[in-house]
């Protein structure tokens, strides 16, 4: 296959954790013009449901599912009813994330249920949604593409009290790589993504403050906050065959932030 051919995504199933939320639906929506089947799963099932609705709005093949990504045996559900609706699966992207902004404290006192809801919610959420999807992959006997969100927290640290983010987000690198060596026997690629902060509903707090918006600016090269379609470009190349000798890899998509430090 050659030219824009590599990136087509005609036939394949995709299964994306986080869907209902901004990244989630905004990649979903990628994916499903590439030619992917979308399966969307998210804790909410009205924004989950809201967020199939508007890709059904321009023709995507779209399957809404409600349920916890931090429960194992809910997730072996989850992508059960997805292979029983496309037949396969062949890309998960794990869109699950956050909260950092939410629980801020000093490194010497961080709170064991803080760090517990942080890695939860970006790690645990990440390895089981991975590992049903995955076991699926192997069952299906095609391959495929895992893709999971990190951040730049996941290796420059930060005087504002994350230490259970940068600690989830830290892992989900040395797990991509981890995966990579381990499911490339299956033709599985496992690679991620880190972005500094992308403007989206759950930031807008943040990013609503001139002087913490003004700030962080003056740091990004390119002198702007990134958006969800800034990522979509990178997750079409992860999730198709044009990144097929690409495995164990973590872009930072960033506006060149790291580059300066």
């Amino acid at each position: 296959m050659s030219g824009l051919g590599i990136f087509d995504l005609s036939g394949r199933a995709a299964v994306v954790w986080g869907g209902g939320g901004a990244i989630g639906s905004a990649i979903a929506e990628t994916l499903g013009r590439a030619g992917a089947s979308i399966t969307l799963i998210d804790q909410d099932r009205d924004r989950v449901e809201a967020a199939a609705a508007r890709l059904r709005d321009v023709s995507l093949a779209c399957l809404a599912l409600a349920g916890d990504a931090t429960d194992r045996e809910d997730c072996d559900r989850l992508v059960g009813q997805a292979v029983d609706r496309f037949g396969r699966l062949d890309i998960c992207f794990n869109a699950i994330g956050g909260g950092a902004g939410k629980v801020l404290h000093p490194a010497e006192d961080y709170p064991i249920d803080a760090w517990d809801w942080i890695l939860d919610l970006n790690l645990r959420s990440t390895l089981y949604g991975t590992q049903a999807a995955v076991k699926a992959m192997i069952r299906c006997g095609r391959g495929g593409r895992v893709l999971s969100m990190s951040s730049v927290r996941g290796q420059l640290g930060i005087n504002a009290g994350y230490s259970a983010y940068v600690a989830a987000k830290g892992a989900i690198n040395a797990l991509t790589r981890q995966w990579a060596t381990e499911w490339a026997k299956y033709n599985i690629t496992a690679n991620a993504i880190a972005p500094t902060f992308v403007d989206t509903p759950q930031v807008a707090m943040l990013l609503g403050d001139p002087v913490f918006k003004a700030n962080l600016i003056a740091r990004v090269p390119l002198g702007r906050v990134g958006s969800p379609d800034d990522l979509a470009g990178a997750v079409l190349f992860f999730c198709s065959d044009a990144s097929s000798f690409v495995t164990g890899q973590v872009l930072t998509i960033d506006g060149g932030l790291t580059a300066t430090q």
